[in-house]
């Protein structure tokens, strides 16, 4: 007899990388098909946490024809801080270099 591994509430939240109650949701609203255990426990088939993860992995990619400048520009929107600070201890470390 074969018997599929049914995953739980919390396996596939670490699948997907959403929390818990994400997952319910889901489940709540069909975008993700579960099945009751006991009437009262939620699992949930390997195959289907997969093709949604693949779904949200397309949705959520890069866009489509994102040109060279676009993507700089989004680059240093999410990194600024980084490289502000970056930018200020090298500064100082010349500063203290020059003054010895």
């Amino acid at each position: 007899m074969n018997q599929e591994k049914l995953l739980t509430v919390r396996e596939v939240a670490e699948e997907l990388g959403i929390n818990e109650g994400e997952v319910v949701d889901l489940a709540e609203t069909g975008k993700l098909p579960a099945y009751k255990i006991g009437g009262v426990y939620l699992r949930f088939k390997v195959e289907q946490v997969r093709q949604l993860r693949q779904e949200i992995l397309k949705s959520a990619g890069p866009k489509a024809g994102a040109g060279f400048w676009e993507r700089l520009r989004d680059f240093f929107y999410f990194n600024d801080f980084y490289i502000f600070s970056f930018l200020i201890l090298v500064l100082m470390a010349i500063l203290i270099f020059l003054n010895d």
